[in-house]
């Protein structure tokens, strides 16, 4: 799935952040609001990891992204 569909539909991915990223607040998730950079900012400073690490998270959840996710 593509960064503008989970972007546009953030409100029914959150629950699959949250599965992801458990170390996010609900507050993080919700001011995030499906900006990449900011999720990636989020997930670096939560588990204390270098940026390249949080993007190579994101994109391989990315890649498992499903339309299923949706309904």
């Amino acid at each position: 799935m593509n960064w503008d569909r989970i972007e546009g539909n953030w409100t029914q991915i959150k629950g699959k952040v949250r599965e992801q990223w458990g170390k996010l607040t609900d507050d993080d998730i919700d001011v995030i609001a499906g900006q990449r950079d900011q999720l990636a900012g989020k997930i670096q400073e939560r588990y204390g990891i270098a940026r390249d690490e949080a993007d190579r998270q994101l994109d391989a959840w990315q890649k498992n992204a499903d339309d299923r996710w949706l309904s």
